[in-house]
């Protein structure tokens, strides 16, 4: 029987066409059918392997959870940016391979971005997610997020009604 590892750490260059096949995959699995076909390929488009290289190596916080040594999921975290909300961190994006999804990997993800950040003096969390996407609605839901504002992305002159989770 073999055992495998689930490592969570900071994203290294190398890791870039990893993570740029995931958010490829998670991305087309989340937002096809919401997101404008044009649009969402557009921004698929423009985070290739180099993309993600450039990313890490401009020291922009991002994680990676690796399932027997493969990276299975990746985090972007920071500041964050809405002045009107009073949570000091931020989880931009947390995305896992679909093949991945569902196992818990998501949730020690989100928990290990949440102790990064606060263990940088960044108190309060805050998460944006787009209202259609009920998966990570559900998901943000379920790890205890509170609903407590919404905003509005364009896409492709498509408005999209997004929500902000918070943790304390």
């Amino acid at each position: 029987m073999k055992t495998l590892t689930i490592d969570i750490r900071r994203a290294e260059p190398g890791d870039a066409a990893a993570i740029a096949s995931i958010h490829h995959a998670a991305w087309q699995g989340a937002y096809a059918g919401i997101i404008p076909h044009r649009a969402l390929t557009a921004m698929i488009n423009r985070r290739g392997e180099s993309w993600w290289a450039s990313a890490i190596r401009r020291a922009a916080s991002v994680l990676v959870v690796e399932v027997g040594g493969t990276v299975a999921g990746y985090a972007t975290i920071g500041r964050n940016r809405s002045r009107d909300l009073k949570q000091e961190g931020e989880i931009y994006e947390l995305y896992v391979k679909p093949e991945y999804q569902g196992v818990g990997l998501g949730t020690r993800l989100f928990q290990a971005a949440w102790e990064r950040l606060d263990a940088h003096g960044l108190k309060g969390l805050v998460v944006w997610a787009l209202e259609e996407n009920e998966n990570a609605t559900a998901f943000y839901h379920g790890l205890g997020g509170r609903d407590v504002a919404e905003g509005v992305e364009i896409f492709d002159q498509k408005a999209l009604r997004k929500i902000a989770f918070v943790w304390k």
